[in-house]
Protein backbone atom coordinates (compact mmCIF):
# COMPACT_ATOMS: atom_id res chain seq x y z
CA UNK A 1 0.00 0.00 0.00
CA UNK A 2 1.08 3.38 -0.87
CA UNK A 3 2.31 5.98 2.30
CA UNK A 4 -0.95 7.27 3.60
CA UNK A 5 1.00 10.98 3.80
CA UNK A 6 1.05 10.37 0.05
CA UNK A 7 -2.01 9.99 -0.49
CA UNK A 8 -3.36 12.45 1.94
CA UNK A 9 -1.23 15.17 -0.11
CA UNK A 10 -2.33 13.72 -3.45
CA UNK A 11 -6.09 14.14 -2.43
CA UNK A 12 -5.26 17.34 -1.03
CA UNK A 13 -3.31 18.33 -4.35
CA UNK A 14 -6.54 16.98 -6.20
CA UNK A 15 -9.75 18.66 -4.97
CA UNK A 16 -12.64 16.31 -6.24
CA UNK A 17 -14.32 19.47 -7.41
CA UNK A 18 -11.46 20.48 -9.43
CA UNK A 19 -11.11 17.44 -10.59
CA UNK A 20 -14.98 16.10 -11.84
CA UNK A 21 -15.31 19.63 -12.78
CA UNK A 22 -13.02 19.06 -15.77
CA UNK A 23 -14.83 16.60 -16.79
CA UNK A 24 -18.77 17.32 -15.85
CA UNK A 25 -20.88 20.23 -15.25
CA UNK A 26 -20.86 20.75 -11.23
CA UNK A 27 -23.87 22.72 -10.59
CA UNK A 28 -24.35 24.02 -6.50
CA UNK A 29 -27.28 23.31 -4.13
CA UNK A 30 -26.57 24.47 -0.96
CA UNK A 31 -23.43 23.99 0.59
CA UNK A 32 -22.90 20.77 -1.84
CA UNK A 33 -22.32 20.47 -5.39
CA UNK A 34 -24.47 18.15 -7.74
CA UNK A 35 -24.10 16.99 -11.35
CA UNK A 36 -25.75 14.66 -13.55
CA UNK A 37 -23.61 11.23 -13.07
CA UNK A 38 -20.99 10.70 -16.03
CA UNK A 39 -21.99 6.83 -15.02
CA UNK A 40 -25.21 6.09 -16.05
CA UNK A 41 -27.93 7.87 -18.23
CA UNK A 42 -30.04 10.47 -16.15
CA UNK A 43 -32.29 13.92 -17.01
CA UNK A 44 -32.12 15.28 -13.27
CA UNK A 45 -28.20 15.04 -10.74
CA UNK A 46 -28.37 12.93 -8.43
CA UNK A 47 -24.33 12.50 -8.10
CA UNK A 48 -23.35 14.70 -5.13
CA UNK A 49 -19.83 16.12 -4.77
CA UNK A 50 -18.79 16.21 -0.72
CA UNK A 51 -16.09 18.36 -0.54
CA UNK A 52 -15.29 18.07 3.01
CA UNK A 53 -13.95 14.70 2.75
CA UNK A 54 -13.23 14.63 -0.81
CA UNK A 55 -15.89 11.97 -2.22
CA UNK A 56 -18.47 11.83 -4.51
CA UNK A 57 -21.46 9.30 -4.53
CA UNK A 58 -24.51 9.02 -6.93
CA UNK A 59 -28.06 8.19 -5.45
CA UNK A 60 -29.13 6.96 -8.57
CA UNK A 61 -26.85 4.16 -9.46
CA UNK A 62 -24.58 4.31 -6.28
CA UNK A 63 -21.21 4.93 -7.65
CA UNK A 64 -18.90 6.90 -5.39
CA UNK A 65 -15.73 6.63 -3.95
CA UNK A 66 -12.73 9.36 -3.64
CA UNK A 67 -10.65 11.15 -6.54
CA UNK A 68 -8.76 8.43 -7.18
CA UNK A 69 -11.76 6.09 -7.44
CA UNK A 70 -13.25 8.78 -9.79
CA UNK A 71 -10.36 8.87 -11.98
CA UNK A 72 -10.70 4.93 -12.60
CA UNK A 73 -14.01 4.67 -13.28
CA UNK A 74 -14.31 7.86 -15.45
CA UNK A 75 -10.98 6.84 -17.28
CA UNK A 76 -11.16 3.17 -16.94
CA UNK A 77 -7.85 2.90 -15.22
CA UNK A 78 -6.54 0.49 -12.50
CA UNK A 79 -5.80 1.73 -9.25
CA UNK A 80 -2.10 2.86 -9.76
CA UNK A 81 -2.21 3.91 -12.92
CA UNK A 82 -5.46 6.68 -11.83
CA UNK A 83 -2.53 7.64 -8.73
CA UNK A 84 -0.27 8.33 -11.14
CA UNK A 85 -2.32 10.66 -13.65
CA UNK A 86 -3.27 12.35 -10.46
CA UNK A 87 0.48 12.65 -9.29
CA UNK A 88 0.82 13.86 -12.85
CA UNK A 89 -1.69 16.20 -12.35
CA UNK A 90 -0.11 17.54 -9.20
CA UNK A 91 3.12 17.57 -10.33
CA UNK A 92 3.80 14.70 -7.49
CA UNK A 93 6.41 11.74 -7.55
CA UNK A 94 4.65 8.27 -6.88
CA UNK A 95 6.52 6.49 -4.08
CA UNK A 96 8.31 3.28 -5.03
CA UNK A 97 5.99 -0.10 -4.13
CA UNK A 98 7.50 -3.17 -2.48
CA UNK A 99 5.35 -4.87 -4.97
CA UNK A 100 5.52 -4.68 -8.81
CA UNK A 101 2.43 -4.39 -10.52
CA UNK A 102 2.24 -6.57 -13.59
CA UNK A 103 -1.10 -5.14 -15.05
CA UNK A 104 -0.04 -1.87 -14.76
CA UNK A 105 2.91 -2.41 -16.32
CA UNK A 106 1.65 -4.07 -19.08
CA UNK A 107 -0.53 -1.25 -19.81
CA UNK A 108 2.74 1.43 -20.05
CA UNK A 109 4.06 -1.01 -22.10
CA UNK A 110 1.24 -1.61 -24.81
CA UNK A 111 0.86 2.60 -24.35
CA UNK A 112 4.70 3.19 -25.03
CA UNK A 113 4.36 0.17 -27.55
CA UNK A 114 1.38 2.03 -29.91
CA UNK A 115 3.36 5.13 -29.34
CA UNK A 116 6.18 3.95 -31.15
CA UNK A 117 3.79 1.60 -33.79
CA UNK A 118 2.09 5.52 -34.56
CA UNK A 119 5.57 6.73 -35.08
CA UNK A 120 6.41 3.93 -37.40
CA UNK A 121 3.14 4.47 -39.64
CA UNK A 122 3.64 8.33 -39.89
CA UNK A 123 7.34 7.72 -40.92
CA UNK A 124 6.29 4.95 -43.52
CA UNK A 125 4.45 8.01 -45.40
CA UNK A 126 7.22 9.91 -46.66
CA UNK A 127 8.67 6.29 -47.12
CA UNK A 128 9.96 4.60 -50.45
CA UNK A 129 5.88 3.47 -51.16
CA UNK A 130 4.10 7.19 -51.66
CA UNK A 131 0.75 5.32 -52.21
CA UNK A 132 -0.63 6.67 -48.04
CA UNK A 133 0.88 10.00 -48.97
CA UNK A 134 -1.06 9.88 -52.77
CA UNK A 135 -4.15 9.25 -50.67
CA UNK A 136 -4.31 11.71 -47.78
CA UNK A 137 -3.33 14.50 -50.62
CA UNK A 138 -6.06 13.55 -53.05
CA UNK A 139 -8.52 13.66 -50.23
CA UNK A 140 -7.13 17.15 -50.07
CA UNK A 141 -6.04 16.69 -46.26
CA UNK A 142 -3.27 19.69 -45.74
CA UNK A 143 0.47 18.55 -44.57
CA UNK A 144 -0.87 20.10 -41.21
CA UNK A 145 -3.80 18.65 -40.51
CA UNK A 146 -1.89 15.06 -41.39
CA UNK A 147 0.86 15.83 -38.77
CA UNK A 148 -1.74 17.24 -36.08
CA UNK A 149 -3.97 13.75 -36.30
CA UNK A 150 -0.29 11.80 -36.98
CA UNK A 151 -1.80 9.89 -39.78
CA UNK A 152 0.33 7.16 -41.11
CA UNK A 153 0.80 4.46 -43.34
CA UNK A 154 0.85 0.26 -43.35
CA UNK A 155 2.54 -0.43 -46.43
CA UNK A 156 2.45 -4.09 -48.44
CA UNK A 157 4.99 -5.97 -45.84
CA UNK A 158 3.37 -9.15 -43.99
CA UNK A 159 6.15 -8.16 -40.93
CA UNK A 160 7.23 -4.44 -41.01
CA UNK A 161 5.56 -3.29 -38.20
CA UNK A 162 6.52 -6.85 -36.29
CA UNK A 163 10.15 -6.28 -37.12
CA UNK A 164 10.32 -2.83 -36.02
CA UNK A 165 9.17 -3.34 -32.63
CA UNK A 166 10.97 -6.12 -32.26
CA UNK A 167 14.11 -4.38 -32.52
CA UNK A 168 12.70 -2.21 -29.81
CA UNK A 169 12.07 -4.85 -27.51
CA UNK A 170 8.57 -5.36 -27.66
CA UNK A 171 7.85 -9.06 -27.53
CA UNK A 172 5.32 -11.40 -29.75
CA UNK A 173 3.09 -11.85 -26.46
CA UNK A 174 2.80 -7.72 -26.24
CA UNK A 175 2.30 -7.20 -30.19
CA UNK A 176 -0.84 -10.08 -30.20
CA UNK A 177 -1.99 -7.99 -26.57
CA UNK A 178 -2.01 -4.48 -28.33
CA UNK A 179 -3.62 -6.39 -31.24
CA UNK A 180 -0.98 -4.58 -33.99
CA UNK A 181 -0.56 -8.36 -34.88
CA UNK A 182 -2.02 -11.45 -35.45
CA UNK A 183 -0.90 -14.74 -35.47
CA UNK A 184 -1.59 -16.83 -38.36
CA UNK A 185 -3.53 -20.00 -37.80
CA UNK A 186 -1.35 -22.01 -40.08
CA UNK A 187 1.66 -21.12 -39.46
CA UNK A 188 1.20 -20.21 -35.82
CA UNK A 189 3.72 -17.13 -37.04
CA UNK A 190 2.90 -13.31 -36.14
CA UNK A 191 1.86 -10.92 -38.84
CA UNK A 192 0.91 -7.41 -39.10
CA UNK A 193 -3.05 -6.81 -38.47
CA UNK A 194 -2.81 -3.37 -41.06
CA UNK A 195 -1.53 -3.58 -44.32
CA UNK A 196 -1.99 -1.42 -47.60
CA UNK A 197 -3.77 1.13 -45.30
CA UNK A 198 -4.08 4.61 -44.45
CA UNK A 199 -3.62 4.83 -40.60
CA UNK A 200 -5.44 6.65 -38.24
CA UNK A 201 -3.94 6.88 -34.72
CA UNK A 202 -7.23 7.06 -31.56
CA UNK A 203 -5.90 9.18 -28.87
CA UNK A 204 -7.78 9.31 -25.18
CA UNK A 205 -8.38 12.42 -23.49
CA UNK A 206 -4.66 12.45 -21.87
CA UNK A 207 -3.15 12.45 -25.87
CA UNK A 208 -1.95 8.85 -25.51
CA UNK A 209 -2.32 6.71 -28.52
CA UNK A 210 -4.87 3.58 -27.51
CA UNK A 211 -5.23 2.21 -30.76
CA UNK A 212 -5.82 2.57 -34.60
CA UNK A 213 -7.98 2.28 -37.67
CA UNK A 214 -7.18 1.63 -40.60
CA UNK A 215 -8.37 2.74 -43.80
CA UNK A 216 -7.71 0.64 -47.18
CA UNK A 217 -5.90 2.08 -50.31
CA UNK A 218 -6.89 -0.52 -53.12
CA UNK A 219 -9.87 0.05 -54.76
CA UNK A 220 -11.54 -3.32 -53.80
CA UNK A 221 -10.14 -3.64 -50.52
CA UNK A 222 -11.83 -5.24 -47.93
CA UNK A 223 -13.08 -4.65 -45.31
CA UNK A 224 -12.96 -0.88 -45.97
CA UNK A 225 -12.00 0.17 -42.74
CA UNK A 226 -10.07 -2.01 -40.21
CA UNK A 227 -10.17 -1.06 -36.52
CA UNK A 228 -8.43 -1.94 -33.18
CA UNK A 229 -10.15 -4.69 -31.50
CA UNK A 230 -10.55 -3.78 -27.75
CA UNK A 231 -7.30 -4.23 -25.31
CA UNK A 232 -5.93 -3.47 -21.71
CA UNK A 233 -5.82 0.38 -22.92
CA UNK A 234 -8.51 0.31 -25.18
CA UNK A 235 -12.42 0.17 -24.90
CA UNK A 236 -13.94 1.11 -28.70
CA UNK A 237 -17.48 1.66 -26.86
CA UNK A 238 -16.23 4.59 -24.32
CA UNK A 239 -13.99 6.06 -26.37
CA UNK A 240 -14.35 8.93 -29.31
CA UNK A 241 -12.45 9.63 -32.36
CA UNK A 242 -11.01 13.19 -32.38
CA UNK A 243 -12.32 14.25 -28.86
CA UNK A 244 -8.50 14.68 -27.30
CA UNK A 245 -9.16 17.71 -30.20
CA UNK A 246 -12.74 18.78 -29.43
CA UNK A 247 -12.50 18.95 -26.08
CA UNK A 248 -10.54 21.89 -25.94
CA UNK A 249 -13.47 23.72 -28.05
CA UNK A 250 -15.20 26.46 -26.27
CA UNK A 251 -18.01 25.71 -27.80
CA UNK A 252 -21.02 23.77 -25.87
CA UNK A 253 -21.86 22.03 -29.22
CA UNK A 254 -20.28 18.53 -31.05
CA UNK A 255 -20.68 17.50 -34.09
CA UNK A 256 -20.91 14.15 -34.19
CA UNK A 257 -19.67 12.88 -37.70
CA UNK A 258 -19.38 8.73 -39.39
CA UNK A 259 -16.17 8.75 -39.74
CA UNK A 260 -12.69 9.32 -39.73
CA UNK A 261 -12.24 11.60 -42.56
CA UNK A 262 -15.38 12.92 -41.94
CA UNK A 263 -14.19 14.29 -38.79
CA UNK A 264 -10.39 15.13 -40.20
CA UNK A 265 -12.16 17.41 -43.01
CA UNK A 266 -14.59 19.08 -40.96
CA UNK A 267 -11.96 19.78 -38.34
CA UNK A 268 -10.16 21.32 -41.27
CA UNK A 269 -12.67 23.34 -42.44
CA UNK A 270 -12.24 25.42 -38.96
CA UNK A 271 -14.64 22.93 -37.02
CA UNK A 272 -12.84 21.51 -33.76
CA UNK A 273 -15.38 20.59 -31.96
CA UNK A 274 -16.36 17.43 -33.55
CA UNK A 275 -15.66 13.65 -32.96
CA UNK A 276 -17.11 9.92 -34.05
CA UNK A 277 -17.16 6.67 -32.86
CA UNK A 278 -14.97 4.14 -33.28
CA UNK A 279 -15.99 1.68 -36.43
CA UNK A 280 -19.19 0.56 -34.32
CA UNK A 281 -22.57 1.95 -33.29
CA UNK A 282 -22.37 4.71 -31.06
CA UNK A 283 -22.88 3.25 -27.40
CA UNK A 284 -24.45 5.06 -24.40
CA UNK A 285 -20.67 5.58 -22.44
CA UNK A 286 -19.78 7.16 -25.54
CA UNK A 287 -23.08 9.49 -25.16
CA UNK A 288 -21.90 10.07 -21.57
CA UNK A 289 -18.68 10.86 -22.40
CA UNK A 290 -20.09 13.98 -24.62
CA UNK A 291 -22.16 14.42 -22.28
CA UNK A 292 -19.26 15.93 -19.75
CA UNK A 293 -18.02 18.83 -22.58
CA UNK A 294 -21.21 19.30 -24.34
CA UNK A 295 -25.18 20.44 -23.98
CA UNK A 296 -25.82 20.33 -27.68
CA UNK A 297 -24.59 17.66 -30.35
CA UNK A 298 -25.38 17.97 -34.08
CA UNK A 299 -25.82 14.43 -35.50
CA UNK A 300 -23.74 14.74 -39.37
CA UNK A 301 -24.12 11.60 -40.58
CA UNK A 302 -24.17 10.53 -44.41
CA UNK A 303 -27.59 11.08 -46.13
CA UNK A 304 -27.85 7.41 -47.21
CA UNK A 305 -30.49 5.36 -45.39
CA UNK A 306 -28.01 3.55 -43.36
CA UNK A 307 -26.90 6.94 -42.34
CA UNK A 308 -30.29 7.97 -41.29
CA UNK A 309 -31.32 5.17 -39.47
CA UNK A 310 -28.37 5.55 -37.72
CA UNK A 311 -29.39 8.46 -36.80
CA UNK A 312 -32.18 7.70 -35.22
CA UNK A 313 -30.66 5.44 -32.89
CA UNK A 314 -28.43 8.31 -31.88
CA UNK A 315 -31.23 10.73 -31.31
CA UNK A 316 -32.55 8.35 -28.79
CA UNK A 317 -29.23 7.88 -27.04
CA UNK A 318 -28.45 11.40 -26.89
CA UNK A 319 -31.34 12.20 -25.39
CA UNK A 320 -31.33 9.64 -23.00
CA UNK A 321 -28.54 11.45 -21.19
CA UNK A 322 -29.20 15.16 -21.35
CA UNK A 323 -27.98 16.12 -24.85
CA UNK A 324 -30.28 18.10 -27.50
CA UNK A 325 -29.56 16.26 -30.68
CA UNK A 326 -29.94 18.30 -33.52
CA UNK A 327 -29.43 16.98 -37.72
CA UNK A 328 -27.88 17.84 -40.27
CA UNK A 329 -29.41 17.93 -43.77
CA UNK A 330 -26.92 17.81 -46.89
CA UNK A 331 -28.33 18.00 -50.24
CA UNK A 332 -26.07 17.41 -53.13
CA UNK A 333 -23.44 15.34 -51.11
CA UNK A 334 -23.39 12.12 -49.43
CA UNK A 335 -21.46 12.77 -46.83
CA UNK A 336 -19.72 16.67 -44.65
CA UNK A 337 -16.68 15.34 -46.59
CA UNK A 338 -17.57 15.82 -49.75
CA UNK A 339 -20.04 18.47 -49.00
CA UNK A 340 -17.41 20.84 -47.98
CA UNK A 341 -15.34 19.98 -50.62
CA UNK A 342 -18.23 21.25 -52.82
CA UNK A 343 -19.23 24.30 -51.37
CA UNK A 344 -16.79 24.92 -48.43
CA UNK A 345 -16.55 25.64 -44.74
CA UNK A 346 -18.97 28.85 -44.67
CA UNK A 347 -21.95 26.95 -45.76
CA UNK A 348 -20.97 24.30 -43.86
CA UNK A 349 -21.25 26.29 -41.06
CA UNK A 350 -25.16 27.89 -42.39
CA UNK A 351 -26.08 23.94 -41.95
CA UNK A 352 -24.60 23.72 -38.50
CA UNK A 353 -27.28 26.92 -37.84
CA UNK A 354 -29.96 25.77 -39.44
CA UNK A 355 -29.98 21.66 -38.41
CA UNK A 356 -33.08 20.94 -37.62
CA UNK A 357 -34.10 19.70 -34.15
CA UNK A 358 -34.63 16.10 -32.93
CA UNK A 359 -38.64 16.85 -32.80
CA UNK A 360 -38.99 18.17 -36.35
CA UNK A 361 -36.59 15.41 -37.79
CA UNK A 362 -38.58 12.77 -36.30
CA UNK A 363 -41.93 14.23 -37.28
CA UNK A 364 -40.61 14.85 -40.71
CA UNK A 365 -39.73 11.22 -40.78
CA UNK A 366 -43.13 10.12 -39.65
CA UNK A 367 -43.86 10.63 -43.90
CA UNK A 368 -41.34 8.48 -44.50
CA UNK A 369 -42.87 5.70 -46.44
CA UNK A 370 -46.69 7.17 -46.54
CA UNK A 371 -48.81 9.74 -49.55
CA UNK A 372 -49.47 11.98 -46.55
CA UNK A 373 -51.66 13.74 -49.50
CA UNK A 374 -54.40 10.70 -49.73
CA UNK A 375 -56.38 9.96 -46.24
CA UNK A 376 -54.51 7.03 -45.48
CA UNK A 377 -50.95 7.96 -45.86
CA UNK A 378 -52.27 11.27 -43.58
CA UNK A 379 -53.53 9.04 -40.83
CA UNK A 380 -50.49 6.53 -40.94
CA UNK A 381 -48.45 9.90 -40.84
CA UNK A 382 -50.08 11.06 -38.11
CA UNK A 383 -50.52 8.06 -36.08
CA UNK A 384 -46.76 8.09 -35.99
CA UNK A 385 -46.55 11.45 -35.63
CA UNK A 386 -48.88 11.01 -32.39
CA UNK A 387 -46.02 9.03 -30.98
CA UNK A 388 -43.51 11.37 -31.35
CA UNK A 389 -45.98 14.47 -29.27
CA UNK A 390 -46.16 12.23 -26.65
CA UNK A 391 -42.60 11.64 -26.02
CA UNK A 392 -41.85 15.54 -25.42
CA UNK A 393 -42.40 16.08 -21.92
CA UNK A 394 -42.00 19.66 -21.44
CA UNK A 395 -45.80 20.69 -22.10
CA UNK A 396 -45.40 24.41 -23.72
CA UNK A 397 -42.87 22.68 -26.09
CA UNK A 398 -45.64 19.69 -27.18
CA UNK A 399 -48.55 22.46 -27.83
CA UNK A 400 -45.74 24.36 -29.97
CA UNK A 401 -45.07 21.45 -32.40
CA UNK A 402 -49.12 20.33 -31.71
CA UNK A 403 -50.30 23.32 -32.98
CA UNK A 404 -47.88 23.38 -36.05
CA UNK A 405 -48.76 19.77 -36.84
CA UNK A 406 -52.31 20.25 -36.46
CA UNK A 407 -51.88 23.28 -39.18
CA UNK A 408 -49.30 21.22 -41.57
CA UNK A 409 -52.73 18.17 -41.84
CA UNK A 410 -55.26 21.16 -41.85
CA UNK A 411 -57.25 19.30 -38.54
CA UNK A 412 -58.47 20.48 -35.59
CA UNK A 413 -55.46 20.97 -32.82
CA UNK A 414 -57.95 19.72 -30.04
CA UNK A 415 -58.90 16.12 -31.67
CA UNK A 416 -55.18 15.60 -32.21
CA UNK A 417 -54.00 16.64 -28.72
CA UNK A 418 -57.15 14.52 -27.03
CA UNK A 419 -55.06 12.18 -29.73
CA UNK A 420 -51.72 12.60 -27.67
CA UNK A 421 -52.96 13.12 -24.43
CA UNK A 422 -54.65 9.53 -24.31
CA UNK A 423 -51.16 8.17 -25.51
CA UNK A 424 -49.40 9.80 -22.81
CA UNK A 425 -52.38 8.10 -20.18
CA UNK A 426 -51.47 5.12 -21.83
CA UNK A 427 -47.95 5.09 -21.29
CA UNK A 428 -48.10 6.39 -17.88
CA UNK A 429 -50.34 3.91 -16.94
CA UNK A 430 -47.70 0.96 -18.74
CA UNK A 431 -44.71 2.71 -16.75
CA UNK A 432 -46.76 1.95 -13.75
CA UNK A 433 -47.64 -1.64 -14.13
CA UNK A 434 -43.71 -2.02 -15.14
CA UNK A 435 -42.56 -0.21 -11.74
CA UNK A 436 -44.97 -2.53 -9.73
CA UNK A 437 -43.87 -5.29 -11.03
CA UNK A 438 -40.11 -4.61 -10.68
CA UNK A 439 -41.27 -3.57 -7.13
CA UNK A 440 -42.81 -6.89 -6.79
CA UNK A 441 -39.60 -8.63 -7.76
CA UNK A 442 -36.89 -6.20 -6.59
CA UNK A 443 -36.55 -8.27 -3.40
CA UNK A 444 -35.72 -11.46 -6.10
CA UNK A 445 -33.05 -9.24 -7.66
CA UNK A 446 -29.44 -10.42 -6.72
CA UNK A 447 -27.29 -7.71 -5.79
CA UNK A 448 -23.87 -8.31 -7.66
CA UNK A 449 -21.92 -6.14 -5.15
CA UNK A 450 -23.11 -7.94 -1.71
CA UNK A 451 -24.96 -10.34 -2.82
CA UNK A 452 -25.90 -11.81 0.59
CA UNK A 453 -28.00 -8.29 1.04
CA UNK A 454 -30.99 -9.12 -0.47
CA UNK A 455 -31.55 -12.19 1.48
CA UNK A 456 -30.35 -10.38 4.89
CA UNK A 457 -31.71 -7.22 4.52
CA UNK A 458 -31.53 -6.60 8.01
CA UNK A 459 -28.82 -7.54 9.08
CA UNK A 460 -26.85 -5.32 6.02
CA UNK A 461 -28.88 -2.71 7.48
CA UNK A 462 -27.00 -2.94 11.36
CA UNK A 463 -23.92 -3.57 9.09
CA UNK A 464 -24.05 -0.46 7.75
CA UNK A 465 -25.11 1.37 11.06
CA UNK A 466 -22.42 0.18 12.81
CA UNK A 467 -19.93 0.99 10.33
CA UNK A 468 -21.40 4.69 10.01
CA UNK A 469 -20.85 4.84 12.99
CA UNK A 470 -17.42 4.03 13.03
CA UNK A 471 -16.67 6.03 9.97
CA UNK A 472 -17.86 9.06 11.95
CA UNK A 473 -16.11 7.90 15.25
CA UNK A 474 -13.25 6.03 14.71
CA UNK A 475 -12.10 6.27 18.07
CA UNK A 476 -14.75 3.81 18.97
CA UNK A 477 -13.71 1.17 17.79
CA UNK A 478 -12.31 -1.12 20.73
CA UNK A 479 -15.33 -0.29 22.81
CA UNK A 480 -17.31 -1.93 19.36
CA UNK A 481 -15.06 -4.82 19.46
CA UNK A 482 -15.29 -6.16 22.65
CA UNK A 483 -19.09 -6.58 21.25
CA UNK A 484 -18.70 -8.26 17.75
CA UNK A 485 -15.96 -9.85 15.90
CA UNK A 486 -16.10 -9.69 12.21
CA UNK A 487 -17.15 -13.17 11.90
CA UNK A 488 -20.92 -11.98 13.27
CA UNK A 489 -21.11 -10.12 10.53
CA UNK A 490 -23.80 -12.01 8.01
CA UNK A 491 -22.55 -10.58 4.62
CA UNK A 492 -19.41 -10.93 3.07
CA UNK A 493 -18.78 -7.15 2.10
CA UNK A 494 -19.27 -5.73 5.05
CA UNK A 495 -17.46 -8.17 7.32
CA UNK A 496 -14.27 -7.28 4.78
CA UNK A 497 -14.98 -3.55 5.59
CA UNK A 498 -14.89 -4.07 9.14
CA UNK A 499 -12.17 -6.09 9.20
CA UNK A 500 -10.12 -3.71 6.74
CA UNK A 501 -11.28 -0.85 9.21
CA UNK A 502 -10.25 -2.96 12.21
CA UNK A 503 -6.56 -3.37 10.87
CA UNK A 504 -6.12 0.05 9.61
CA UNK A 505 -7.10 1.81 12.68
CA UNK A 506 -5.13 -0.37 15.27
CA UNK A 507 -1.79 0.01 12.93
CA UNK A 508 -2.28 3.90 13.72
CA UNK A 509 -4.05 5.28 10.57
CA UNK A 510 -6.44 8.03 10.40
CA UNK A 511 -9.73 7.13 9.20
CA UNK A 512 -9.87 8.29 5.45
CA UNK A 513 -11.70 6.69 2.24
CA UNK A 514 -8.14 6.34 1.07
CA UNK A 515 -7.98 3.54 3.31
CA UNK A 516 -9.57 0.94 0.74
CA UNK A 517 -8.99 2.38 -2.23
CA UNK A 518 -6.74 0.41 -2.91
CA UNK A 519 -8.28 -3.10 -1.79
CA UNK A 520 -11.96 -2.47 -2.79
CA UNK A 521 -12.84 -2.64 -6.73
CA UNK A 522 -14.66 0.94 -7.75
CA UNK A 523 -18.33 -1.03 -7.48
CA UNK A 524 -17.41 -1.72 -3.70
CA UNK A 525 -15.74 1.78 -3.26
CA UNK A 526 -19.26 3.21 -4.81
CA UNK A 527 -21.33 0.81 -1.44
CA UNK A 528 -18.28 2.07 1.00
CA UNK A 529 -19.12 5.80 0.59
CA UNK A 530 -22.72 5.52 0.14
CA UNK A 531 -23.07 4.19 3.98
CA UNK A 532 -22.81 7.76 5.49
CA UNK A 533 -25.18 9.93 2.82
CA UNK A 534 -27.62 6.77 3.70
CA UNK A 535 -27.60 7.27 7.01
CA UNK A 536 -27.04 11.11 6.95
CA UNK A 537 -30.21 11.93 8.77
CA UNK A 538 -30.02 9.06 11.38
CA UNK A 539 -28.58 9.81 15.14
CA UNK A 540 -26.49 6.41 15.30
CA UNK A 541 -26.07 6.26 19.24
CA UNK A 542 -23.94 3.98 20.97
CA UNK A 543 -27.20 2.87 22.20
CA UNK A 544 -28.38 1.92 19.16
CA UNK A 545 -24.94 0.54 18.01
CA UNK A 546 -25.74 -2.21 20.12
CA UNK A 547 -29.01 -2.66 19.19
CA UNK A 548 -27.30 -3.16 15.97
CA UNK A 549 -24.82 -5.70 17.31
CA UNK A 550 -27.88 -7.44 19.29
CA UNK A 551 -29.65 -7.91 15.93
CA UNK A 552 -26.40 -9.92 14.01
CA UNK A 553 -26.03 -12.02 17.34
CA UNK A 554 -29.48 -13.17 17.80
CA UNK A 555 -30.47 -12.95 14.21
CA UNK A 556 -34.27 -14.44 15.26
CA UNK A 557 -36.48 -13.43 11.95
CA UNK A 558 -36.68 -15.91 9.51
CA UNK A 559 -34.50 -14.71 5.94
CA UNK A 560 -37.58 -14.72 4.58
CA UNK A 561 -39.32 -11.78 6.52
CA UNK A 562 -35.46 -9.71 6.71
CA UNK A 563 -35.88 -10.07 3.02
CA UNK A 564 -39.47 -8.51 3.15
CA UNK A 565 -38.25 -5.64 5.38
CA UNK A 566 -38.24 -2.07 4.09
CA UNK A 567 -36.41 1.10 5.58
CA UNK A 568 -39.73 1.87 7.79
CA UNK A 569 -40.12 -1.08 8.83
CA UNK A 570 -36.22 -1.51 10.09
CA UNK A 571 -36.49 2.02 11.48
CA UNK A 572 -39.82 0.27 13.39
CA UNK A 573 -37.79 -2.53 14.48
CA UNK A 574 -35.60 -0.52 15.82
CA UNK A 575 -36.90 1.91 18.07
CA UNK A 576 -38.73 -1.71 19.14
CA UNK A 577 -35.74 -2.67 20.69
CA UNK A 578 -34.45 0.47 21.85
CA UNK A 579 -38.36 0.91 24.01
CA UNK A 580 -38.10 -2.67 25.45
CA UNK A 581 -34.21 -2.05 26.46
CA UNK A 582 -35.48 1.32 28.32
CA UNK A 583 -38.28 -0.79 29.91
Amino acid sequence: MLPQEFLYQLKQANPIDAVMGSYVQLIRAGSLLKCQCPFHSEKTPSCVVYTQNNSFYCFGCHAGGDVITFIMKIEGLQYMDAVRMLAERAGMSVPEQEHDNGEANMRMRLLEMNRAAAKYYFENLTGPDKRGLIYLKERALKPEIIRKYGLGYAGEQWDGLLNAMHNLGYTDEELLASNLCSRSRKSGNLYDRFRNRVIFPIFDLRGSVIAFGGRTIEKDGEPKYLNSSDTPVFKKGRNLFSMNFAKKSQSKRLILAEGYMDVIAIHQAGFENVVASLGTALTADQCRLMRQYAEEVVISYDSDAAGQNATVKAVNLLRAVGLRPRILHMHDAKDPDEYIKKFGSAYFRKLLEEADDAVTYELQRCRDGTDAATEDGAITALHKAVSVLAGIENELDRNVYLSKLAKDYEISTEILKAQVEQEIRKRRKNEKKQSWTALKSAPMLPDPVNPEASAKRKEAMAEEQILCYLFRQPDALEDVMKQIRPEDFATELNRRIFQHLADKLRQGYTYDLSLFSDSFTPEEMGRITGIEPTYDEVDITPKAVQDCIRILKEQKLAPSQAADMDNDDWQARMQSLAKRKRS
